[in-house]
């Protein structure tokens, strides 16, 4: 799943059919514009189709292969369990979009109830907890809260007896990132994309082109910008700077019978999903910033124990045993929240997610190629928001906020 990289792309969507990827959210019509997308993660492929069923003249770039990047490492975990109203909106949108596209021909989304919970003794998680079961509920999400005794009937996989609270979440699940990347940048061949993995490139704004390493160079009426950990470099040799740390991230598979829910324990900092081989756990934050040409790819051995632990403490019938532990890569911002839209004339960028690009990959991908063809910003993700030299330390993605 998140471990092996997919194979190249090209033709159309599995099932040998172009992807309807839910009902248009948009109408602009991108007939007569060349665009060039760059990375062919989750975000970029998802953008690259949805700019390519409009009309556009796309090109989607990558260094190397389809997710042969964050998207490739990515954990799946897929949920709308947001406390703010945007963030809720873009969960709902993603999930729905996951849902449409899932299928025996594309790739499996598998519902299941997403679990965050609190331990007795940890106070401020646990009253974190309730008021943003509250929020979820005012912003339309399915949610609702448990003690642990409750929670113990329902799931009986999971030990509740030190649970203080626990919010449990619909409209949640998990998947494959790399086989739904591969998805996307089939469909997007498909609807007359070009794809050019394998493919190195450098960007300039004055004119808007990239150019490739054999030096030939090519002008478009947009750029976008969605490497990953790579989106910074990019830009700055471009003369565009922008407010974004990559850092370290470890998760791995073990072998056990799992089968739900994707769980969160919010005061030991890991979460657990179902995995063909077993289960998928992680977190692993490192709270420095990471060279996204220099880092290593591999999990310690002190990572995996001191993991494994904490799961069994949570499971104590499954006795997982490590098949694998891995490194991947993540990106934060100053506030936490993403850099999409416009930062230089006719250059867009999506980064900055905290670990959350791939789950809200679908709406994101889609918003930002409705921005490219002049649509709404998302005011609230607008890069401008913050100064590019600000200083400001890396935070975990996935955690309980205790501020008000």
């Amino acid at each position: 799943m998140t471990p092996e990289m997919p194979p190249d792309v090209t033709g159309d969507a599995p099932g040998n059919a172009p992807l309807a990827v839910g009902p248009d959210a948009f109408e602009l019509d991108g007939e007569g514009r060349e665009i060039a997308v760059v990375g062919a993660g989750a975000i970029g492929a998802t953008c690259a189709y949805d700019l390519a069923r409009r009309g556009a003249d796309v090109t989607l770039y990558d260094r190397g292969s389809v997710a042969s990047g964050s998207s490739g490492r990515a954990a799946g975990v897929c949920y709308a369990a947001f406390a703010d109203e945007l963030d809720a909106e873009i969960g709902r949108e993603s999930i729905e979009r996951f849902r449409q596209l899932s299928g025996d021909e594309t790739f499996p989304f598998v519902e299941c109830p997403y679990v965050f919970l609190a331990r007795e003794g940890d106070d401020e998680r646990a009253e974190a907890i309730r008021r943003d079961v509250v929020r979820m509920q005012e912003n339309g999400l399915v949610a609702v809260e448990m003690d642990g005794d409750a929670l113990g009937e329902r799931f009986d996989s999971l030990r509740t007896d030190d649970v203080a609270v626990a919010g449990v979440a619909g409209a949640a699940g998990y998947t494959d990132p790399a086989q739904y990347t591969a998805c996307l940048a089939a469909a997007a061949d498909g609807a007359g994309a070009s794809l050019r993995p394998d493919t190195p490139v450098s960007i300039s704004i004055d004119p808007t082109a990239i150019t490739e390493s054999d030096g030939s160079s090519t002008t478009y009426d947009a750029i976008v910008v969605t490497a990953g950990a790579h989106t910074k470099a990019l830009l700055a040799a471009a003369g565009v700077d922008i407010a974004m740390k990559p850092y370290r991230v470890k998760a791995l598979t073990a072998t056990a019978t799992y089968d739900e829910p994707v769980c969160f324990d919010a005061t030991e900092d890991f979460y657990v999903r179902p995995h063909p081989d077993g289960l998928l756990a992680g977190n692993g934050t490192e709270f420095v910033e990471a060279d996204p040409d220099d880092w290593d790819r591999s999990a310690p051995d002190e990572f995996a124990t001191s993991l494994l632990d904490r799961v069994e403490h949570r499971y104590p019938s499954l006795d997982p045993s490590l098949r694998r532990a891995w490194s991947g890569l993540c990106t934060a911002t100053p506030d936490g929240d993403p850099l999409v839209g416009e930062v230089a004339d006719d250059v867009f960028v999506a980064t900055g997610f905290q670990g959350h690009g791939f789950m809200r990959a679908p709406a994101i991908g889609e918003r930002l190629a409705e921005r490219v063809l002049g649509g709404d910003a998302i005011g609230a993700f607008d890069p401008s928001r913050v100064d590019a030299d600000v200083s400001f330390e890396i935070h975990a993605g996935m955690s309980i906020e205790t501020g008000e």
